[in-house]
């Protein structure tokens, strides 16, 4: 999740009127040769003795550990309140979610290799800090085995605002805000017309991408009856700011949509003063207009409209880059996969048309069938026409196949980027998510204790 670096003040500018908002967006379209990836994941982290989660503050912490890493790799600290929340460092940050998940928020880099090897000069940065403290780290989409009571909560001032607002408009906010991971591609656009058209795609293709990646299928120390818990989660967080967004598909369709759509999605917050304060439920229509109750005649900066973006949980988002949000946490080799997957899609224009035409006579009923269906059904999920979810992805994934192809982004090594699709090859022909492995695991070697699993999908 997003996290500010400066404050907004009284001589920030302000927003004059809409036209603004949708500039905003216009200003994130770049040339082809300018398209950058940007690989985003978060991970468990836990205390290797008893399988315990990391508070915030201690000798063995996630305090310690940033510490740590500011002090001995030359990351810039993020500070709140005088807590230390977060890192900086050449364009990536790390980041705590609310139950103290750490996330790595990459650069925009030029190809999958230059993300992989950026994270995987994270993780051993990580083990080179953690290992002598006797901590791990886990790649999952929802904590298996720690309780919301036994779950810490990170000392942000926007946590304390969600978590008091999600009871009111879902069963399972909560859930989603402390005991899931999941990994996110930030890719470019080079117009309003490309933008949609990605936009579109990557929409109906989320599920796909949750069936590929679905890694979470326990909760509380047992089986949850889902391959992804984490999508039954955001099927019961906040109707008003998640889901498949129908309007994406219908006619007409741009920057100037989806700026209204962000300005009826309820607030969380507003950020002054180095504090957050409480705006749950208010309209940024009226801050705009200079009526929010909170601030009487004062009117939103565009710092606070890309505050109110970051509280926005669509499949897919938008900012000034496209958002895929679709999938599970997952081990090191999948996080690579990931980024790869929608890169070969959306960056070369082939596939991106021939995906289009994959999915463009779905109506929004049958897309939203699917997310409901995927968590519990993986590769199994129906889709129209008689098919199901594992048909459509030797189909994709060969389309992606190409798309990386035809990118030609070599390594040092002179290989091109499909190679980090391998495993999704063997997904998609076998049709056995990730869960399903593990809990193959879990009724057999295991014996039906989900404790084995901290070792297994340790980094």
């Amino acid at each position: 999740m997003t996290t500010p670096t400066q404050d907004i003040d009284e001589a920030s500018p302000r927003i004059q009127n809409r036209a603004e908002l949708i500039e905003w967006f216009e200003h994130g379209e770049k040339p082809k040769p300018d398209w950058r990836v940007g690989t985003e994941h978060e991970k468990f982290g836990f205390i290797c003795d008893g399988y315990k989660p990391l508070p915030y503050a201690g000798d063995i912490s996630v305090l310690t550990i940033l510490e740590n890493m500011r002090d001995k790799y030359q990351w810039q600290p993020i500070e709140e309140n005088g807590y230390l929340i977060g890192l900086k460092r050449d364009g990536a940050s790390i980041s705590l979610e609310p139950g103290g998940q750490f996330e790595l928020s990459g650069a925009p880099l030029e190809h999958v290799h230059e993300t992989c090897n950026e994270l995987n000069n994270h993780l051993a940065e990580v083990r080179q800090i953690t290992e002598p403290m006797g901590v791990g780290f886990i790649g999952l989409g929802a904590s298996p085995l720690w309780s919301m009571d036994e779950t810490p909560m990170m000392p942000k001032g926007r946590y304390q605002i969600m978590r008091d607002y999600m009871s009111k408009v879902g069963r399972l906010g909560r859930e989603m805000m402390f005991r899931t991971c999941t990994v996110q591609a930030n890719l470019d656009y080079s117009s309003e017309s490309d933008m949609v058209k990605k936009f579109r795609v990557a929409l109906a293709l989320q599920p796909l991408g949750t069936a590929l990646f679905a890694n979470s299928p326990f909760i509380d120390g047992r089986t949850n009856g889902f391959l992804s818990y984490r999508s039954r989660v955001w099927t019961d967080t906040d109707p008003d700011r998640t889901g498949m967004l129908p309007f994406v598909f219908e006619d007409g369709f741009g920057y100037e949509q989806y700026a209204d759509y962000a300005l009826d999605v309820p607030m969380y917050f507003v950020r002054r003063g180095g504090k957050y304060l409480d705006a749950s439920g208010l309209s940024f229509r009226d801050f705009m207009s200079g009526d929010l109750p909170l601030l009487p005649g004062e009117r939103p900066a565009i710092d606070d409209f890309e505050d109110h973006l970051s509280t926005i949980f669509p499949e897919v988002r938008l900012k000034r880059f496209l958002e895929m949000r679709g999938s599970d946490s997952g081990p090191w080799s999948s996080i690579c996969a990931f980024s790869a997957f929608w890169v070969g899609l959306l960056y070369d224009q082939t596939s991106l048309d021939a995906s289009w035409e994959l999915v463009k006579n779905w109506t929004a009923n049958e897309r939203e069938a699917m997310r409901q269906n995927t968590g519990l059904l993986g590769l199994k999920t129906p889709i129209p026409g008689g098919a199901t979810l594992q048909d459509l992805a030797i189909d994709v994934l060969k389309l992606s196949r190409e798309g990386l192809r035809a990118r030609n982004k070599l390594s040092t090594s002179g290989e091109n980027e499909t190679g980090f699709l391998e495993q999704l090859n063997q997904i998609c022909k076998s049709g056995i998510t990730p869960a399903e492995r593990l809990l193959a695991r879990y009724n057999t070697d295991w014996g039906r204790d989900v404790r084995p699993v901290f070792d297994f999908c340790a980094y």
